[in-house]
């Protein structure tokens, strides 16, 4: 029985990034218990809800920039698609004069074709993902400014769609942390359990050895960049009801928080390793630290600076652990 045990927790233990997941969940506890020794506010329910609704969006467009970095990209362009789905849902809704559904499902039409074309430039045309997604990006953020004459919306009119995407609540949890609960379910079981899923983590450990073991390559690589499109679109919809009007600097920076979140959380930016639960962490981590050195009285500058340092520490952690720094110097080879 106790050999059992011991080789069931190997097994856990064994499973890729897991060792990083654990890592970073007990710092997140440290980081908890510190913040509330500082400010026993921190602790407080008005306080705990911001941060959930803060960490929402974080985390749902977290999950799809994790594949993307799991197969060895990385999509830069899901800030602005957040932000083009958020113009161009409040200006259907507005000079439109659409009902939510229809301004939905164009809006996700749209931004999946802009995932689209990721997937396509990176897998058949060869481009690499940086200069791809930094295209698109920019393409996006043009559309976002165009959609309502380079001018931010008027109010949205309807309350169910605020109430349905930020203000309303469920069991006493506000909606977008719902929306961010089932869509980290629904993509966990995606990633863990399904065909897509070892695809997704074949082509970001071995591309060539995945395509000769049979891995429809352009298929798998042009799905993850879709299914990171579609998680900023639903951040867009979530933006657009906390503010009530669609804004042209909707998701800025939002690329980079994404990153944050999946590298914090052990997701590897070589590919090919990673978790979905580990950027929960990662995502939580941003927030905490966010909201705990808001509280301590820490400028927002200093904040961003924080938080990059623990994104270059996770890195470099990232690095060590696939054996890149391994027999060298940060700065050299060992003679």
């Amino acid at each position: 029985m106790e050999e059992n045990k011991h080789s069931i927790l190997r097994r856990f233990l064994s499973i890729r990034g897991m060792g990083q997941v654990i890592s970073v969940t007990v710092a997140l506890i440290i980081m908890v218990i510190i913040f509330g020794i500082i400010n026993p506010l921190f602790f407080s329910g008005n306080n705990s809800a911001n941060l959930l609704r803060q960490v929402a969006p974080i985390l749902i467009i977290g999950i799809g920039q994790s594949f993307v970095l799991i197969t060895g990209g990385i999509d830069l362009s899901i800030g602005s698609v957040a932000g083009m789905s958020c113009m161009m849902s409040a200006t259907l809704m507005t000079a439109g004069r659409l009902s939510p559904i229809p301004a939905i499902l164009i809006t996700l039409l749209c931004c999946c074709g802009i995932g689209l074309i990721n997937g396509i430039l990176i897998s058949k045309a060869k481009l690499p993902a940086f200069i791809a997604t930094l295209g698109t990006m920019i393409i996006a953020r043009g559309i976002a400014q165009l959609v309502n004459g380079n001018m931010n919306t008027d109010s949205i009119n309807s309350e169910i769609f605020r109430d349905i995407f930020y203000y309303g609540s469920f069991l006493g949890i506000y909606n977008p942390i719902w929306i961010a609960i089932i869509l980290f379910l629904v993509f966990a079981v995606i990633l863990a359990k399904t065909r897509t899923g070892r695809h997704t983590y074949a082509i970001g450990s071995n591309y060539e050895a995945a395509k000769l073991s049979g891995v429809n390559a352009v298929l798998a690589q042009t799905k993850v960049y879709v299914f990171s499109a579609f998680l900023a679109c639903v951040v867009g919809f979530i933006l657009t009801a906390q503010s009530g009007m669609g804004s042209m600097d909707a998701g800025n920076g939002y690329e980079l928080n994404a990153v944050a979140a999946s590298v914090i959380g052990g997701v590897s930016t070589m590919g090919g390793q990673g978790m979905l639960f580990g950027t929960v962490i990662g995502a939580f981590i941003w927030g905490v630290l966010n909201n705990g050195l808001q509280f301590a009285g820490a400028p927002l500058a200093f904040r961003n600076l924080v938080i990059g340092v623990v994104v270059i520490i996770s890195v470099l952690i990232d690095r060590v652990a696939r054996g890149n720094l391994r027999g060298k110097k940060l700065f050299g080879t060992k003679k």
